[in-house]
This record gives structure tokens, C-alpha cells and sequence, in this order.
């Protein structure tokens, strides 16, 4: 038998602790699965995102907003260590640039693949792309259920939190700040 990692011994631990037995049937390989499940959910720490994003920069004569919303996501408190389950929808308005649209969702997963808090990855996602991009402007929203208000606490089943960031454009041009909120609260139903 190969030698069990700390995380899998605090998880042995914390089953005594709650009055399990960590040999019985059903909790034999518990450790081992949640050290696995643990180093993938946040394996964010082994990842930059600013270089995620660089790898795909492209000019490009666009100067109007670029959208993708609806990216789901899932990420831990870093408060409980209980899910932060949402959406971010990520905009920015070039400034000679553009970066692959696949790379959006994978930053986003870099950043929730970490301990969090909504706030501070709202945040996180806005000045990569404006570090990274340097747009005109950038604008994140994140909406969110978050497992440590409904498992315990006070138990608001189903409260959503939403969080923004703002940048550039977004922040000061109402028309743009208007156009990104209009996009990303219309009818989702596409059919193609």
C-alpha cells in the first residue's frame, strides 16, 4: 500500500472526528478521492492565466464589444471550502486586439479553481483581460448560489449574489455600460 498524502490523512481524520469509521466499506477509499477531487479543484494555483490569455492575442480592427456570458463555473469558499456555483459574462471593446474565445472560459476556470471569494474573482477576471488585452474597457458580472448561505447558516435556498467589475468604457461611457447590461440580461433561448 503506497503511503497516503496529508490530505488524505486529515480526511481520515475528519471522519473519526465526526464519528465514522474511516475502514468501513464505504468510506475505504474516501480519502483518496477527495485528495483527487481536492487537487482539481483547485488546481487554478498551477495555472496563469495572463498566460493562458497571451497565448492568443490576434489584431484585429474591431472596435466593438466582444460578449461571451453565460460561462458556468464552480468554485470553493475560501471561507467553508463549500461550492460558489454561477455564471460569468465577460465583455471588453478591443484596442487593436483580440483574444481567442476559448481562452475567456479557460481563465475564468483558473480563477474559480481556486479558494475564492465572488468579489475578489469578479475582480481578478477584469484586470487579467485589461493586463492582458489593454482594451478600451472591460466588464465582468458574476451571479452566483453559494452553498455556505443555503447548507448551513441561514439557509436562503436559491439567493443569488451578483458582483461586477468595470473598466475602461464600461465604467465610464453609460451608452456602453448600458448595451453590456441589455446583452447579458436578454432572452438566452438561441436556436441555430
Amino acid at each position: 500500500m503506497k503511503s497516503e498524502n496529508g490530505i488524505e490523512n486529515s480526511v481520515r481524520k475528519i471522519l473519526e472526528f465526526i464519528g465514522e469509521d474511516p475502514n468501513r466499506e464505504g468510506l475505504l477509499k474516501t480519502p483518496q478521492r477527495v485528495s483527487k477531487a481536492f487537487e482539481f479543484l483547485t488546481s487554478g494555483y498551477k495555472q496563469d492565466p495572463h498566460e493562458v490569455l497571451g497565448d492568443a492575442l490576434f489584431e484585429s480592427s474591431n472596435n466593438e464589444m466582444v460578449l461571451m456570458r453565460d460561462i458556468e463555473f464552480y468554485s470553493l469558499c475560501e471561507h467553508h471550502l463549500l461550492p460558489i456555483i454561477g455564471r460569468v459574462h465577460v465583455a471588453y471593446i478591443p484596442n487593436g486586439k483580440v483574444v481567442g474565445l476559448s481562452k475567456i472560459p479557460r481563465m475564468v476556470n483558473i480563477y474559480a479553481r481556486r479558494l475564492q471569494i465572488q468579489e475578489q474573482m469578479t475582480e481578478q477576471i477584469a484586470q487579467a483581460l485589461e493586463d492582458v488585452i489593454a482594451p478600451k474597457g472591460v466588464g465582468v458580472v458574476v451571479e452566483a448560489r453559494h452553498m455556505c448561505v443555503e447548507m448551513r447558516g441561514v439557509e436562503k435556498i436559491n439567493s443569488i449574489t451578483t458582483t461586477s467589475a468595470l473598466r475602461g468604457a464600461f465604467l465610464k461611457n453609460t451608452d456602453t455600460r448600458r448595451e453590456f447590461f441589455s446583452l447579458i440580461n436578454s432572452p438566452k433561448d438561441l436556436h441555430f
